[in-house]
C-alpha cells in the first residue's frame, strides 16, 4: 500500500507553516460543506423521483459515538503551553469525536449517493468502477428496457453492480 509521507517531515516543517497552515483544516468544510449538503438534498431527492429505495442513511457513515476509543474524560490532549487551543480537552473532543467524523462521513455519504446515480445511469465498466460496488443497484435505467440491452456490451449487461442477479433482464417487470 502506497501510503502519505506527514508523520516523519511534520517535525521539520518551521513552526511558521505549521501555525499558518492549521488553520486551513476548517475552510475546506466550512466552504464546501454547505454545498456539499444542498448536493446530497438533490441527489437523495433525484433517487427517490425516480424509484430509489433502501439508500442508506447519512447516519449509517457516521461511526457509533461508542465505538470512539475515548470517552471525554479520557481523551489525550498535547502538553502544549496552556495559552495553545490544542492544550485542551474540548478541542480533541471537538475535533476527534465531532467535526472529523462526521465530515468525513458527509463526503462519504455524497460519494455513495453519486455512485448510486452513476450505477443507474450509466452501467458502463471503466476501470474504476468495481469500486462502485458499495452503490451496488438491483438493475439499471438500462435493464429497466430489455429492448435497449443489445445496446451494452455483454459485460455490462450482466455485471452484479447494477445488475442484481447478473441475468439479462432481471429487473423489468
Amino acid at each position: 500500500m502506497d501510503r502519505v509521507h506527514i508523520g516523519g517531515n511534520y517535525k521539520r516543517q518551521p513552526f511558521w507553516k505549521v501555525i499558518l497552515g492549521v488553520p486551513l483544516i476548517y475552510l475546506p468544510i466550512i466552504t464546501t460543506v454547505p454545498f456539499v449538503i444542498m448536493g446530497v438534498i438533490l441527489i437523495r431527492t433525484h433517487l427517490k423521483y425516480v424509484g430509489g429505495m433502501n439508500i442508506k442513511s447519512y447516519w449509517d457513515f457516521v461511526p457509533a459515538r461508542v465505538s470512539h476509543r475515548y470517552t471525554n474524560e479520557e481523551q489525550p490532549t498535547i502538553n502544549i503551553t496552556p495559552f495553545h487551543v490544542a492544550h485542551y480537552r474540548f478541542f480533541w473532543i471537538f475535533n476527534c469525536r465531532h467535526y472529523c467524523p462526521m465530515s468525513v462521513a458527509l463526503f462519504r455519504y455524497a460519494v455513495y449517493l453519486v455512485m448510486i446515480v452513476e450505477n443507474w445511469w450509466c452501467p458502463f465498466a471503466h476501470d474504476q468502477k468495481p469500486e462502485y460496488a458499495e452503490g451496488a443497484i438491483d438493475g439499471s435505467f438500462w435493464h429497466v428496457f430489455p429492448e435497449e440491452l443489445e445496446k451494452l456490451h455483454p459485460d455490462d449487461i450482466k455485471n452484479p453492480i447494477w445488475n442484481e442477479n447478473g441475468k439479462e433482464s432481471d429487473t423489468t417487470r
